[in-house]
Order: C-alpha cells, then sequence, then structure tokens
C-alpha cells in the first residue's frame, strides 16, 4: 500500500516540498497530494507590484506538476485532526470532504494581521494575498492626483508598498506610518540609502507612531494626531492561519507549529510543518521569521527529512540561517541588507540599480524553483522501506 502524503497550502514552501518529495520518493510507493484553493501559484512577494497595475505571469499548477506524480487538489481546508490522520476540505464545487494520510506537510502560511486596531479590518486595504492586492489594485487606479495613501508598518513589507506606490504614482501623496525608526533593523549604510530614496520618492514618514484607529478617510494615531488616508494599507504584520490552533499539535501562543530541526511536530511525529506555520529555530536559538527567505529551507529540510525517514536514508543537518535582506525600493532602486547567520545586520550592503537586478533575480529564482518541480539537482527517487501506510481509503465524501 503506498504511503499518502499530504501537503497543505501551494504557496513557496508547499509547492516546493510537494516537487522536492516527487523527486526524492519512488511514485510506487507513496501518494503526493498537495492540496490549494486556487489553481495558479501566486507571487506573494511581488503582491506590491500587482496592486500598482503591473501583470505577473500565470503559473497554472496544472503544467508545473504534470508528470510528476503530485496530485493536484483545488480546495479550501476547513480543519485537521492530527490524532486521525484526516483533513477536513471543502472542494472547488462545494461539496465537503475528508483526505486522509500518514505524512502531513502543513504548509498553510500566513495572511495579514490588523492587530485589533478599531476599523481596520472595515477600512484598510491588505497585499498579502492576491484578492487583497487586487481590490488595492482597483481602489488606487480610482485615487485622483493630490490624495493621500497612508501605508502604516514600516517593516520590509510596508517599506516595499510606500515606495512601490510612490514610484508608480508619483502623483499621489503617500505617508508611511512606522512604528519605530525608519528602517531601523538595517546598518547605517542602508538608514542613509532607504532615506535618500524615500526622499527622492517624496515619501512622507511618521516615525515612532502607532496608529490607534482607522477611519474610511484617515488614521489616527496614539499621540492624538489624524493623518488624511483616502487609502490606508495595512502592513503592520502578519498571522498564521487558525487551522492548527484548533488541533492538538504543539503550537505557540500565535498559533505557529513547534517543530524540531527537520521541521517535524514535536508533538505530532507524522506532522511537519514548513515556512511562517513553523516555529522553527535558527543560529543563536532565536526563531525564523516569516519570510520567503526562511521558508523554502525549511520545505527543503522537510522534504528531504520525510524522504530520510521513508527510505532509511541520512537525515538532513543543513544549519537554517541568512545571508542578506533583499528589499525593493520600486522599479529601479533596491537595497541588499547583509546580515549575520541570525538576520542581524553587518555593515556591507548593496545598493541602487545593481541591488534592484539582484533583488528581482532572486524573485524570479524563488518562483522557477517553484515551476520547475522535476528540474535542478539530480533526481535520485529512493524506495520506501519503512512506516506503511495506515488502513483504509485516501478519500472519504461527507454529508
Amino acid at each position: 500500500m503506498q504511503h499518502r502524503i499530504i501537503v497543505l497550502g501551494a504557496g513557496y514552501t508547499g509547492a516546493i516540498a510537494a516537487g522536492r518529495l516527487a523527486r526524492r520518493l519512488h511514485r510506487d510507493d507513496v501518494s503526493i497530494t498537495l492540496v490549494n484553493a486556487e489553481p495558479d501559484f501566486v507571487e506573494r512577494v511581488r503582491m506590491h507590484q500587482l496592486a500598482v497595475g503591473r501583470s505577473l505571469r500565470p503559473r497554472p499548477f496544472s503544467e508545473m506538476f504534470a508528470g510528476t506524480g503530485v496530485e493536484l487538489r483545488l480546495a479550501r481546508v476547513t480543519g485537521v485532526d492530527v490524532d486521525r490522520g484526516t483533513v477536513a476540505v471543502v472542494e472547488a464545487d462545494g461539496a465537503a470532504g475528508e483526505l486522509e494520510y500518514d505524512t502531513l506537510v502543513y504548509a498553510l502560511g500566513s495572511s495579514w494581521n490588523d492587530q485589533g486596531v478599531p476599523g481596520a479590518a472595515e477600512h484598510a486595504h491588505e497585499i498579502a494575498s492576491r484578492p487583497g492586492a487586487l481590490r488595492l489594485r482597483e481602489r488606487l487606479a480610482r485615487l485622483d492626483a493630490g490624495q493621500s495613501v497612508v501605508v502604516v508598518g514600516g517593516g520590509l513589507t510596508g517599506v516595499e508598498a510606500a515606495t512601490e506606490i510612490a514610484g508608480a504614482r508619483p502623483d499621489l501623496d503617500v505617508v508611511l506610518a512606522a512604528r519605530g525608526g525608519l528602517g531601523d533593523w538595517l546598518s547605517p549604510a542602508g538608514r542613509r540609502h532607504l532615506r535618500k530614496v524615500f526622499g527622492k520618492l517624496r515619501v512622507t514618514v511618521h516615525e515612532d507612531t502607532a496608529v490607534t484607529g482607522v477611519e474610511a478617510d484617515r488614521v489616527a494615531t496614539a499621540d492624538g494626531r489624524s493623518l488624511p488616508a483616502a487609502i490606508t494599507v495595512w502592513t503592520a504584520g502578519f498571522a498564521v492561519h487558525p487551522v492548527a490552533t484548533a488541533t492538538t499539535l504543539e503550537v505557540t501562543g500565535t498559533g505557529r507549529i513547534v517543530v524540531d530541526g527537520t521541521m517535524r511536530s514535536l508533538s505530532h511525529p507524522d506532522v511537519y510543518a514548513v515556512g511562517d506555520a513553523a516555529m522553527a529555530m535558527g543560529p543563536g536559538d532565536k526563531p525564523l521569521r516569516m519570510s520567503c527567505a526562511s521558508g523554502i529551507p525549511t520545505a527543503w529540510q522537510a522534504a528531504d527529512a520525510i524522504a530520510a525517514r521513508l527510505t532509511g536514508g541520512k537525515l538532513p543537518n543543513v544549519p537554517l540561517r541568512y545571508f542578506n535582506q533583499c528589499v525593493s525600493l520600486g522599479r529601479g532602486e533596491g537595497l541588499i541588507q547583509y546580515v549575520t547567520a541570525d538576520d542581524r545586520a553587518v555593515r556591507a550592503v548593496l545598493t541602487g540599480r545593481l541591488a534592484a537586478v539582484y533583488k528581482e533575480l532572486v524573485c524570479k529564482g524563488a518562483a522557477w524553483a517553484v515551476a520547475n518541480p522535476m528540474t535542478g539537482l539530480p533526481s535520485r527517487r529512493r524506495r520506501a522501506v519503512q512506516e506503511p501506510a495506515r488502513a483504509g481509503s485516501a478519500v472519504r465524501a461527507s454529508a
């Protein structure tokens, strides 16, 4: 009987994990099912570009995984029973169903987090998803010259969103509200370049500014100010998918699944978590931050560990570490901040047009890895020798 592997979510981490498993394991011994609500891959790192009207290349999963042995199930995950080894789904046609697994790869990722700020959910736009970016795109297109756009959040997403909007719509008044200092995680050289670009793009920055409320035409701050905002873009954090919290998995207070160095759940050894969903530790015993830079290596680690355990091979022992932070600052500018293994900025930076090209190559490389799951390192499909599948049907329809 085949060992049933189900991968939940087909973002960068889920899609890469599914493809890598298909390369590592013999298809006679395993079945790999990739469950995702959308039929094509979403380049999440480009949502700020989509929001200002730029077109993104379609990448249908049906083409990407053709001939790989990975079965795509277009369905929305509504629950996981990790004690029974089942996943509850709603299919694209609205029918409810249940999938059984022997090994689960949980890669449902994260979405925007309004942090409970009054009015944010009702009035702010998000760019953590394609639907959100498309809604913002439509709203920006209707905005008249001189109107204001307030981007809330001074992290990587906020910086990229503010500069992208300002570059695409120089006729707008773009404002960034940052809880801390602008680029305060960067080196001095990185901060100087960031301020230079913001000045060139005429982006107004309100530093050390906490937003406490969002209305249809303004945002309120903790120090009593009111900032006009024809559009508010919320980039002040992410929250993981809530499904894991409703299970008996060991999770953190924010809902991330606690895993070991192979991305295996500490509480349920047949469950692996990757990407934003995982509480994985990096160098210095520091949690990996939610990012594509963290997520892809965790997908490699989990896939290789699953393959090793099924085939009796050697477990991976690749340190999860950082090398740089890549920031796009509109289409012609960029910033590459080099960092220590545990993600602390060092003096070295790359800036300007060359940095923009570097960032673009990184984005293209990540998308290429997803779109070409069977290309790259030599394929070594091995026969499974351990952990036979549970008895029972792989799919049971429910009423």
